[in-house]
């Protein structure tokens, strides 16, 4: 990738709220649309972090567990007090727990968690930023999906599977509900992507990532700076009449049968 200084500034002077900004993809999306002239906050649960790309791009760091409602309420309406406005949110936190295989071995306390961080957090998300967008008539929402909310796997996640479904279903209601307020909102599908997490799920076990990355036409994982570039674009007027979409960033993955040799 570039320097800051080869990107558009589609998002100047926007105000951008990121969740799960200290690492994978939410970092590279804070670098991208900090690049494109945004305010960025970057909430996480690790102030480390967190901490370390707010000061990286000049913005401001929100420690928070996204699950938590209190927390997400106070998140939304202290950078709403403190910049008058909200433009953006891209909700994307999210967790892929060892615990969490398949339906036959997961118990209820895997399956709880890994909803309670990857949907309810986004429901949060949703819930406490729209009255401040439709209070201004405008704003994107971007919320992290996966391919697996439109492909099935028999190397099952099962409680990851199901959020990111809930996830994509979720938002394209919202899309639909809010779109005569002026805002948008869209689930950001992406394929697997060469983060800690996916590194992590791969790295105990060389045989899965082989298996997996046959059904990617491309022959490769993507980087997280492609995802921030796709998230850059939604959360610009550039996409101004996307909404209510399964915005898919997965290298062919999804419109494959056979993958080249």
């Amino acid at each position: 990738m570039t320097g800051n200084g080869a990107h558009m500034r589609r998002l100047q002077d926007r105000v951008v709220v990121v969740t799960g900004a200290g690492s994978g993809i939410g970092l590279a999306s804070v670098r991208r649309m900090a690049a494109e002239g945004a305010t960025v906050v970057s909430v996480d649960i690790d102030e480390a972090a967190g901490k370390a790309v707010a000061a990286e791009v000049d913005g401001m760091f929100v420690a928070a567990d996204v699950a938590d409602e209190d927390q997400v309420r106070e998140l939304f309406d202290g950078v709403a007090d403190r910049f008058g406005r909200i433009d953006v949110a891209f909700n994307n936190a999210g967790i892929s727990p060892p615990e969490d295989d398949s339906i036959l071995t997961t118990g209820l306390d895997a399956w709880r968690r890994v909803q309670e961080i990857n949907l309810t957090s986004v429901y949060l998300c949703c819930k406490y930023v729209l009255p401040h967008m439709r209070a201004a008539g405008r704003g994107s929402i971007i919320n992290t999906a996966s391919f697996v909310a439109i492909l099935g796997a028999a190397t099952s996640q099962i409680s990851y599977t199901a959020s990111k479904g809930g996830v994509l279903a979720m938002s394209r209601e919202l899309g639909v509900q809010f779109a005569r307020d002026g805002i948008r909102v869209n689930a950001l599908c992406p394929g697997p992507i060469n983060t800690p997490m996916l590194q992590e799920l791969f790295a105990a076990d060389p045989e899965r990532a082989a298996r997996r990355l046959v059904h990617v036409p491309m022959g490769r994982f993507g980087e997280p700076e492609e995802i921030a570039a796709a998230v850059a674009f939604l959360a610009s007027d550039d996409s101004s009449f996307i909404t209510a979409s399964s915005f898919i960033v997965d290298g062919g993955i999804s419109g494959a049968y056979v993958t080249p040799l």
